[in-house]
């Protein structure tokens, strides 16, 4: 949460509608940027920012180089987890060659809990009924991972991701092997999530990186 160096910049949301794409909207808006919600449901917005209407997979190149990044919070509905690689996909295809950042809302079940060889999704223990969306969101990094001229930035958050957790304004940056804390601990709320994110789109680091954090 340290060295912030840009200010002012055009910034679209996708899935502003969403917990973790309202509370990231809100974060860059509260540190002055001109914030775009790109939605389906304006109606559903929680803040007052400008908006595009518009389906995530009817959007072109030209309705996104106006911005300086673009972040992908959206979520696919249960029952239609291959949209996770259809729309990073296709973000990739419209995005190759601009100048725009994707910063992306990961998942946690991508992340590695060894050396690189075994995911959190392929686990034992891993729940069932999570693992159709993580295997997806897995398979939509290893997408993003292949494309070419294309910046991007994969934020995965602690496996257990607390939504209406407290704001503690702290949390450790990691890489793609999952981190606990010195109770072993690997949580992480959405506001500071939120911070985590608006925080790496300001410092512009960590480019074609899976990155993670937890508090």
């Amino acid at each position: 949460m340290k060295n912030r160096k840009v200010n002012g910049m055009k910034i679209g949301v996708i899935g502003a509608t969403g917990k973790a794409g309202d509370l990231i909207a809100k974060e860059l808006t509260d540190r002055g940027h001109s914030v775009t919600a790109i939605v389906r449901h304006p109606d559903k917005l929680q803040g007052d920012w400008d908006v595009l209407e518009k389906d995530l997979f009817d959007l072109n190149t030209d309705d996104l180089t106006p911005f300086d990044v673009v972040v992908d919070a959206f979520n696919a509905p249960r029952g239609q987890e291959n949209l996770h690689k259809m729309s990073i996909e296709h973000l990739a295809d419209i995005l190759k060659n601009t100048h725009v950042r994707l910063m992306v809302v990961g998942g946690a079940g991508s992340l590695y809990v060894d050396d690189h060889i075994t995911r959190l999704f392929e686990t034992p223990s891993f729940p069932p009924a999570f693992k159709p969306t993580s295997q997806a969101m897995a398979e939509s990094l290893e997408s993003l991972a292949n494309s070419d001229d294309l910046n991007w930035t994969y934020l995965s958050p602690a496996p257990n991701f607390i939504f209406g957790g407290p704001r503690k304004n702290q949390y450790v940056l990691g890489n793609d092997l999952i981190m606990s804390d010195k109770d072993g601990k690997s949580e992480i709320s959405y506001a500071d999530y939120a911070i985590a994110m608006a925080d790496k789109i300001e410092n512009e680091e960590h480019n074609r990186e899976h990155i993670s954090v937890i508090w």
